[in-house]
């Protein structure tokens, strides 16, 4: 089965967007039912693109205060945890940094440094837990 797609003249837009601007229909979906668009944002396309925006429906968001305080938070604890990863990125590639120059004052390379003395978190938590 085939569907059909309708391409409506350049004209025939114009004069549906300059219907609802000048009040002939209460609702896009008044235009819609009138003129037989089945699409349901093809009109608020038109608008966008030949008209006025404000014609379109405006959004509201409703919420509680309860809501709007925890939106607050969140977005205060990503700042938070945004800049204590900059400030854990800043400290490795000191640390590198660091390693990088030692070895090269030992005269070792680097990469053999770290497998021969490569340790694992779970055995470094062992070990502190050792020591407790």
């Amino acid at each position: 089965m085939r569907r059909t797609i309708l391409q409506y003249s350049e004209a025939f837009k114009r004069q549906v967007v300059k219907e609802l601007q000048r009040g002939k229909f209460t609702s896009i979906s008044a235009a819609n039912r009138a003129y037989g668009i089945r699409g349901g944002s093809t009109i608020s396309h038109w608008i966008r693109k030949y008209g006025n925006d404000g014609i379109l429906p405006k959004k509201v968001k409703v919420e509680t205060l309860k809501e709007r305080d925890e939106l607050k938070e969140a977005r205060k604890r990503i700042r938070q945890l945004e800049a204590a990863l900059a400030d854990a990125h800043i400290d490795s590639s000191l640390g590198d940094s660091y390693l990088k120059i030692a070895c090269e004052r030992l005269g070792i390379d680097v990469s053999d440094f770290k497998k021969k003395n490569a340790i694992t978190l779970s055995e470094l938590r062992k070990k502190q837990a050792d020591l407790k």
